[in-house]
């Protein structure tokens, strides 16, 4: 009796399995125009991880997931920005050239999406600044339930390995800015709001945005 139970287990599991996959499919990116080729080898920044040297592996999510931030209104720390609007980090416009990012002021800066409802959300991806190869410091993404990040905060992301901004440790790495965007996996968390904090780069204190997406589907 005990033999056919595990049978039959094993076999359940095998029918769900395929189940599973069907049910995911690659996310489908539109990226903009590449502005340079290749990463510079000369650039001395702590936790830096290596060039992938290949495109980025298909994203797999569930049917159904989209870009939910698209147009969606935001906030920031900083209310007058030198260059742009923050209504930019959601306007969809990916292009590198000057008149399509907004440039924050010094240091610690954060921008905060407000998705209007509870969404499960599969993956945020961040264009900085990809006109020329940079490295964004102390990048942390977290998600939360309420505008001011006080119930239910998560944090999805985080390459402040030092704690300088007073988030956290974080184990994620530097990485190098590209047209391909940094796609972080959120793994389907609920949220509403979602914020993005940086504490300028390797090439000025400044903070860019040229988009933000995230990409999920109303939770249930």
């Amino acid at each position: 009796m005990s033999k056919m139970i595990l049978s039959l287990f094993c076999l359940g599991a095998l029918m769900y399995e395929p189940a599973i996959a069907q049910a995911l499919k690659p996310l489908d990116l539109k990226l903009p125009k590449p502005m340079f080729i290749g990463t510079p080898e000369n650039m001395q920044i702590p936790n830096l991880e290596k060039p992938l040297g290949k495109p980025r592996p298909p994203f797999l999510a569930p049917e159904g997931v989209a870009n939910v931030s698209l147009n969606k209104p935001v906030a920031s720390t900083d209310e007058e920005p030198i260059i742009g609007e923050v209504a930019m980090v959601t306007d969809g416009d990916k292009e590198a050239p000057d008149g399509h990012y907004v440039e924050l002021g010094p240091f610690k800066q954060h921008v905060t999406i407000d998705l209007k409802t509870p969404h499960n959300i599969y993956a945020i991806v961040v264009w900085h600044f990809h006109k020329q190869p940079r490295v964004y410091l102390d990048v942390v993404v977290q998600v939360a339930d309420d505008k001011d990040f006080v119930k239910n905060v998560r944090t999805v992301f985080n390459n402040d390995h030092d704690n300088t901004s007073g988030l956290g440790v974080g184990k994620d790495k530097n990485y190098v800015e590209t047209s391909e965007g940094r796609l972080i996996d959120a793994k389907g968390e609920v949220a509403r709001y979602v914020r993005l904090y940086s504490k300028g780069n390797n090439n000025n204190d400044l903070n860019h945005y040229v988009e933000v997406e995230v990409h999920g589907k109303p939770a249930k």
